[in-house]
């Protein structure tokens, strides 16, 4: 031991004891409020605490923890099947099947919440969270109401926490490089927008079954329902098939379209949408006979949105959108053998000068004709996130150690919860498609004709009452309703 390390004075008994005390406790890691207000923990790291642990939530974890700067200290999961993976790599995180219980006990030993379930219960979980004080990472879409998403935009400025949605895209340069060129005025005025993608990779467009199969043992399935009205457990519902179900999932629109729209409002700032109208595939039963599945997203639609002029544009701003391997016209620029997109989904801007394209992420951006790529310079003008998409997750780590408002994140609420409104907004035209009313006896369906005004203040379409009873959910008897 050195001499100046012995001459050092000890510990007072106070800080002695609480020490001890914490060990004793079996603290993976001392939690900063047992330090002191304004003392900074020795590691220097952020303690979360993960709420859905399988599947994306499982990799969410794991790369929190692979930035170096973050602890995984609790681990929630309704399934112990599908946390058995995190709760082998993370063994000294405590485990809850109930977030509820979890932030009721915890809530002094953790710093942040992950949040990684299925869209029905971003909402309440993250809003749980952030009344706490907690920061909040929150998979895509942000929310799975119009109303919600709103919410959670609001309480991220009302509790002053770091957010961050998980389009991880919103990290990539490519979003970046294509914010440049549009900036230099290589494409000119940008006027629409096609995104496209070939999902949904699930079922959509289906009767609910009928069979009433056992619950696994261990799926707590009332506790998977959550705020959703309660319903009779159905085989492959749970861990993936729910997104095709609008009591729990967005459809494809929001399993991509975060993803996928993330860059063009990037690019050119674009906020709420002020109108919408679609077209839906159809499944049919029997002869003439068009299946009538409101309960179920559409096996396909093409969605169509206008945004209003933004700074970065000289008028409004179209944007269609393409889901169920539905994909707009090649481009004339384009190679009858190049590649559209990455093949199965990606996003063309339209310009008065010319055309780009990426692929999901914003990867691969390129000019049209792709000739027009060789030696291409045009100067940086934005920070890149280090480690691209992989680099989302360091980055929201980090500023959550650093404070709010201290860091730049990539898909903070202020930035997320209007890209996903917009999604929701446009789900509103596909939920209308199956609207029916009785007239004469006759089964109408007014919105399959109809081009759905967006009053963004009130948070409703103005035209079609009807659809506003899915801006906002009424949670089943025993859940609250969000308020701040």
């Amino acid at each position: 031991m050195k001499k100046e390390e012995e001459n050092k004075p000890n510990n007072n008994r106070r800080d002695f004891i609480k020490t001890s005390a914490i060990a004793a406790a079996g603290f993976m890691i001392v939690p900063r409020h047992v330090l002191g207000r304004g003392f900074v923990a020795p590691s220097d790291r952020l303690i979360v605490a993960g709420i859905g642990v399988g599947g994306k939530g499982q990799s969410d974890i794991a790369m929190f923890h692979k930035s170096g700067k973050a602890n995984i200290g609790f681990l929630c999961d309704v399934d112990t099947r599908r946390a058995a993976n995190s709760v082998n790599a993370f063994p000294k995180a405590k485990f809850y099947k109930d977030w509820r219980e979890m932030l009721d006990k915890e809530h002094k030993n953790f710093d942040a919440v992950s949040v990684s379930t299925p869209d029905h219960t971003h909402a309440i979980a993250a809003l749980a969270a952030m009344q706490l004080g907690k920061h909040v990472y929150v998979q895509k879409p942000l929310a799975h109401d119009i109303y919600e998403a709103r919410i959670l935009t609001e309480a991220a400025k009302k509790y002053k926490v770091v957010t961050q949605m998980g389009n991880q895209g919103a990290s990539n340069d490519g979003t970046r490089i294509l914010k440049e060129w549009h900036d230099a005025d290589l494409i000119g005025d940008v006027h629409t927008i096609y995104a496209w993608t070939d999902r949904p990779v699930w079922p959509q467009g289906i009767p609910w079954s009928t069979a009433k199969p056992e619950v696994p043992k261990e799926l707590d399935w009332d506790l998977w329902l959550g705020t959703a009205p309660y319903k009779n457990y159905v085989d492959k519902l749970v861990p993936f098939n729910w997104r095709g179900w609008w009591d729990y999932g967005t459809g494809a629109l929001g399993d991509m379209g975060c993803h996928l729209l993330e860059t063009p409002f990037s690019v050119l700032k674009l906020k709420y949408a002020k109108d919408v109208q679609c077209s839906v595939g159809s499944v049919y039963v029997d002869e003439f006979k068009r299946g009538y599945f409101p309960e179920s997203c559409p096996p396909s639609s093409h969605v169509t949105l206008t945004f209003p002029k933004t700074e970065k544009t000289l008028g409004d701003v179209t944007v269609h959108w393409m889901d169920g391997g539905i994909q707009p016209e090649r481009p004339a620029e384009l190679g009858p053998n190049e590649i559209f997109g990455d093949g199965g989904n990606g996003t063309l801007f339209i310009g008065t000068k010319g055309k780009m394209m990426c692929d999901t992420y914003g990867l691969n951006p390129r000019l049209l004709p792709l000739s027009k790529n060789e030696n291409l310079q045009v100067a940086q003008k934005y920070a890149r996130v280090e480690g691209g998409d992989a680099g989302h997750y360091k980055q929201w780590v980090e500023a959550a150690i650093a404070g709010y408002g201290k860091k730049e994140v990539s898909s903070g609420f202020e930035i997320a919860g209007p890209l996903t409104e917009a999604l929701l907004m446009a789900n509103l035209a596909i939920r209308g498609y199956d609207v029916v009313r009785d007239e004469l006896g006759e089964d109408v369906y007014p919105g399959r004709s109809a081009k759905l005004l967006w009053d963004n203040d009130a948070m409703r379409i103005t035209n079609f009452d009807e659809v506003n009873q899915f801006v906002k959910r009424d949670y089943r008897e025993g859940w609250k309703n969000l308020t701040l």
